[in-house]
């Protein structure tokens, strides 16, 4: 499924449809037939949203089957006790009947919470719901949905057509392929709509179009693009929840985000009924940037798993609230690397600035190997020749359409095993006041506290703080796949404290200092433009002096990025636990007052990428490179088997290796870090994370992780080392951007002498040459199996600082010297990554190894 940005260019025509919502009004509308649900509730309840839930009781077709029962235990996570800790229970088939208009459709929202019921194991909730005739679900496990999603709970929207008989009948049957198996349901919506879909053009086959509005649809996605989370209670009357884009997207390339003026007020044009979204939708986008260059040479990309065999309505809201006229700003819209229109221009199709519109497509996606996925891309238009080579997008929802049998099931989810005994240990917290009996926590086979990297360490932590203070969640939403929160205007985050005091704190189980947003700032200038030493996809890097003179470097997250969350939480888990003399040293965070801040040791000579090219700094001389290599290699090694955990950074690049004032190379940036594979695994399946120019193509194109991923970046960092050139550079010939392709073509003409830094060309030994090109060759080759382990890496580099000090020593003895160097670095490997290990015991017991390694005269 990679995308060839050549082809792209030259889009395919296709069919197109403006899309209007038959309806009479343009204002919000009324549900008149609408009905929300607490299943086993005695009484009518509210939730943490101001929601009314009434009892199901009245609506059963008997209650002979049926139990009414309590969940035994409470996931701090959960957005409200109403409906999710009581359900209706079913050992047989059972049917709920509803009286509805026969000519409206309706929202079916069903709310799963899978712990266990009275004397029933939720491992064995397998069951089916049909819906007047359309199958929602088959052989539905809650449980394994939860455990595989990371998520506390599930809910499954679906849009039914009109019913001609007035009366809905949703019947839940317990599996007959598993003994005992049972079914249940916490919550039951039904609420009326008006008519929201109508044909839209089939991508990749000209002239042909589906006819929604005959299909009943089940909703996977739905995105405010570019704006934040919106609760069901600020929909524009039809209750639907909103999510942020950020989790889906692909690599590197997230674009920016915007927000229309104060100034810009959103006109709903005459035929676009104002329920289609809201203007919380409209107002905020997501567009690649103000470089022409960079837009023009990469999609803006969101990528989201999916059902193979069933064809899928793609809905793409836009409102352009920066462009004015026409050609200003024209782009391409891909689907599953397929065109689905090749000119698109907002200002065009609306007419007028600040005007919303919508457009449908339709795609089908088989079964073949690679079609869990559905990949939506925007990119400029270059044959337009337009003002500005950018692109935008508001909103996304995706929805699956129903087969021809009727059917909207998918199979069960895959639950990743990656779960670590951190994550898989029972949690406890104290009840608040308004709970008069205690909640038992455990871990519910997983699906209670079932936490994945990046989006398992931000619900970790946030869970964390709220056992410590005894609060619940007010997260919302029926498809709670990530932890958006932002922290609080009075507080930290990090401990349930303020972060007044400087002393020790446990964040996330590991000693890590807090820091009091006051501290930092004075010691920032006030976060003053003069202090600023780096930018990255987190936020700016200052430079900042703390306890009365001490440097050290602050990184400060862009507020109006909501993946520094991610990357916030991820580091401090990570690097508060880790204690390597190659990985940089967290030393302390401030979560206060919606500021998240990290403190980390400075590194006098910043990146390595400074001292490379494009810079005014002193070029490294070739022992200086190698000694870098080396370290780094290191830091990598010691994560991928050092580690009480194997850990893959994801984002190795030269901007990621720092330098100490004595030249010391050490990996830093861990927001994209994940947990590896486990012994009984080869990998670990996610969404592809990444920079760029350095990512493994084998991961690329299988969303299959390993710990060979990082040895595919590093592969890039040595040619960029030896070349002294970006790992991309669109300014070049197209057979010349990537720095990858590039030196392995030249590596196999043998012609490699051609484009080596000419400033260390006369410093390398021809042997030490040769062998650095073939390790770094052999990190790139195209299959994870091929290349060698990071291990091996090291230890070829150690071969090659050996052969340029001895280019004339018996190879023996070079060979000799090279494990003897690896073998004190593996020596390394035991030191304990536990949170009591303090920064002087380090140094005291392991100084005399540390210099023997980064001493050439200790090889």
């Amino acid at each position: 499924m990679i995308f060839d940005i050549h082809v792209l260019f030259l889009g395919i025509a296709c069919s197109f449809i403006v899309n209007k919502v038959h309806s009479a009004s343009n204002s919000n509308i009324s549900n008149s037939d609408s009905l929300v649900l607490a299943c086993g509730a005695p009484t009518n309840a509210t939730d943490n949203n101001g929601r009314s839930w009434i009892p199901d009781s009245k609506f059963l077709a008997s209650s002979d089957n049926s139990i009414v029962a309590t969940a035994l235990s409470q996931d701090p996570s959960l957005p409200s006790t109403v409906p999710y800790m009581t359900a209706r229970v079913f050992q047989s088939q059972f049917t709920y009947t509803f009286r509805i208009s026969p000519k409206a459709r309706h929202w079916i929202r069903l709310h799963f919470y899978p712990p266990s019921y009275n004397n029933l194991s939720s491992s064995n909730g397998f069951f089916s719901v049909t819906a007047d005739g359309f199958t929602l679900l088959n052989n539905f496990s809650a449980l394994i949905t939860a455990q595989a999603l990371t998520q506390a709970y599930i809910i499954r929207e679906y849009n039914i057509v009109p019913i001609q008989t007035g009366i809905l009948n949703l019947t839940f049957t317990p599996s007959p392929a598993y003994n005992g198996s049972f079914a249940f349901v916490n919550g039951i919506e039904i609420i009326s709509t008006p008519e929201l879909f109508q044909a839209a053009p089939l991508v990749g086959f000209s002239e042909q179009s589906v006819e929604v509005e005959q299909n009943t649809v089940q909703t996977l996605i739905r995105l405010n693009v570019g704006g934040q989370y919106i609760p069901a209670s600020d929909d524009s009357g039809l209750s639907r929840t909103w999510y942020d884009d950020s989790p889906y997207l692909f690599g590197a390339a997230f674009g920016v985000t915007s927000q229309a003026d104060e100034n810009v007020r959103i006109n709903y044009p005459t035929g676009l009924p104002e329920y289609i979204a809201p203007v919380n939708v409209y107002d905020t986008a997501r567009s690649m940037g103000p470089d022409p260059k960079v837009n023009q040479n990469f999609n803006l990309t969101w990528v989201f798993q999916i059902d193979p065999n069933y064809t899928y309505l793609v809905r793409f809201h836009f409102c352009d609230y920066q462009m004015s006229k026409v050609n200003q700003r024209v782009f391409a819209i891909f689907i599953n690397n397929q065109t689905a229109f090749p000119d698109a221009d907002v200002i065009g199709w609306a007419s007028a600035k600040g005007v919303p519109v919508y457009k449908d497509f339709t795609i089908q996606v088989s079964d073949r190997s690679g079609d869990e996925q559905l990949w939506v891309a925007l990119q400029p238009n270059q044959t337009s020749v337009p003002e500005f080579y950018d692109v935008i997008l508001n909103g996304l929802e995706i929805f699956k359409i129903n087969d021809t049998k009727g059917s909207l099931a998918g199979p069960n989810p895959v639950p990743s095993p990656l779960a670590t005994p951190m994550e898989s240990e029972p949690k406890q917290f104290a009840p608040s006041k308004s709970r008069k009996t205690g909640l038992i926590l455990g871990a519910v086979g997983g699906a209670a506290v079932g936490f994945a990297l990046v989006i398992g360490f931000v619900a970790f932590l946030r869970r964390r703080k709220r056992m410590a203070l005894g609060e619940s969640s007010s997260i919302a939403g029926w498809l709670p796949i990530y932890d958006s929160s932002r922290s609080s205007e009075t507080g930290t985050t990090i401990s349930g404290k303020s972060c007044g005091s400087s002393r020790i704190s446990n964040i996330g189980g590991s000693l890590c200092r807090r820091f009091s947003l006051a501290e930092i700032k004075n010691g920032s200038m006030n976060f003053s433009e003069s202090q600023v030493i780096g930018v990255g996809g987190f936020g700016k890097v200052y430079r900042c002096f703390v306890d009365g003179g001490t440097e050290v470097a602050i990184k400060r997250a862009n507020p109006s990025s909501e993946q520094g969350v991610h990357e916030f939480r991820t580091e401090i888990d990570l690097l508060s636990k880790l204690r390597h003399r190659h990985l940089v040293s967290l030393i302390g965070a401030c979560e206060e007052h919606n500021e998240m801040i990290l403190v980390y040791d400075y590194m006098a000579n910043g990146t390595l990428r400074e001292h490379l090219y494009k810079t005014k700094k002193p070029r490294l001389l070739w022992r200086q490179r190698l000694d870098i290599c080396i370290g780094a290699a290191r830091g990598l090694h010691y994560l991928h088997t050092g580690a009480k955990y194997t850990i893959i950074h994801r984002d190795v690049k030269t901007t990621n290796i720092l330098l100490d004032e004595k030249w010391l190379a050490k990996v830093s940036d861990f927001g994209l870090s994940k947990t590896g594979p486990t012994l009984h695994q080869t990998h670990v399946s996610t969404m592809v994370k990444g920079s760029f120019g350095y990512l493994d193509p084998e991961y690329f194109r299988r969303q299959q992780l390993t710990e060979k991923s990082d040895v595919y970046s590093f592969g890039v960092v040595l040619f960029e080392v030896l070349c002294g050139r970006p790992a991309l550079d669109p300014n070049l010939p197209k057979e010349q951007v990537s720095l990858a392709d590039w030196a392995l073509r030249c590596h196999s003409r043998g012609v490699l002498d051609d484009i080596i830094d000419p400033c260390i060309k006369g410093e390398m030994a021809p042997e030490c040459l040769k062998h650095f090109a073939e390790t770094a060759a052999k990190c790139l080759s195209d299959q994870g199996i091929d290349r060698p382990s990071m291990g091996a890496v090291l230890w070829n580099l150690e071969y090659c600082l050996q052969l340029q000090n001895n280019p004339d020593g018996p190879e023996f003895v070079v060979q000799q010297k090279a494990n003897d160097a690896y073998a004190m670095h593996e020596t390394l490997l035991t030191i304990e990554e536990n949170d009591k290990i303090s920064q002087e015991t380090e140094d005291s017991s392991s100084n005399e190894i540390f210099s023997q390694i980064i001493n050439p005269q200790g090889r």
